[in-house]
């Protein structure tokens, strides 16, 4: 019997890349969207769910379970960018983009999980990002929290532990997917004392995007993630220095890998 895959953020990028490729592979995809309808040539059934509102999260879980009866794999991966420098990001920004970015996976987990524990089996990937493991500049609330849900898995993971439920963490790097024009972007202020190094920071970021790594790496490690008996907690996609900073970090100095990030964004 095929596996039951659901994708939040199923519609575009990374998430339409794994879904479209698991499908291949003989999975039952279902993906999300905020506007299904926007989506009538997906190859997968895209469902109704906004990560930020509990309704329709439980809306989503109970439709895939009635035409299913089960979940056996979750993929936390929508969520969304944002930029600016911390001093000028509004508070209300700021609170958006954990509650997509935190809040809701872990919303989604807590909807997922009765039924998984019914069946004593289950597998949930949360797409964090390499960004979590280090304080980027002009991207600090983004790298906030996709640390925080990295941290989050690890406690869930012990937790689960009785159930027969796996949790773990999938990080990318750049890829080259739309998220850049989904971004939340703080304006480049006239006025502002970091006009000159985040509006030049912001074209570097957004380059790092457009000359990404194809999205299907992505897919392709979740496959292998999917099809391991007894998954990793953390899972690094993307390029070698991308993945090999995290290393650098943990080696290093703190000023100098402090340095080392400065010099990369032309600070």
């Amino acid at each position: 019997m095929s596996k039951v895959v659901l994708i939040t953020g199923g519609s575009s990028g990374i998430g339409k890349s794994v879904g479209e490729y698991l499908q291949s592979k003989g999975f039952k995809v279902y993906g999300t969207s905020r506007n299904p309808n926007n989506y009538p040539k997906s190859k997968f059934p895209i469902v109704a769910l906004d990560v930020t509102k509990k309704d329709t999260i439980s809306n989503c879980i109970a439709e895939v379970l009635t035409l299913e009866t089960r979940i056996d794999v979750l993929i936390n991966n929508a969520g969304a960018g944002i930029t600016g420098p911390l001093e000028e990001i509004p508070d209300e920004e700021i609170k958006r983009n954990f509650e997509t970015n935190l809040f809701g996976p872990i919303n989604v987990i807590k909807a997922v999980l009765p039924s998984m524990r019914s069946r004593n089996a289950g597998l949930i990937i949360n797409i964090t990002s390499i960004a979590g493991y280090m304080g980027l500049p002009f991207r600090g609330v983004y790298s906030a929290s996709k640390g925080a849900l990295e941290i989050v898995t690890e406690a869930f993971s012990m937790e689960l532990k009785d159930f027969n439920i796996n949790m773990c963490n999938v990080a990318p790097g750049d890829f080259a997917t739309n998220i850049a024009a989904g971004r939340y972007h703080a304006p480049v202020l006239d006025d502002s004392p970091y006009k000159e190094k985040y509006g030049n920071g912001l074209a570097l970021m957004d380059a790092h995007v457009d000359e990404g790594d194809d999205p299907k790496q992505m897919a392709e490690a979740i496959y292998k993630i999917i099809n391991t008996s007894n998954p990793k907690i953390h899972y690094k996609v993307g390029a070698f220095m991308q993945k090999f900073s995290i290393v650098l970090k943990r080696i290093l100095p703190d000023k100098v890998y402090e340095k080392l990030l400065m010099n990369h964004y032309e600070l």
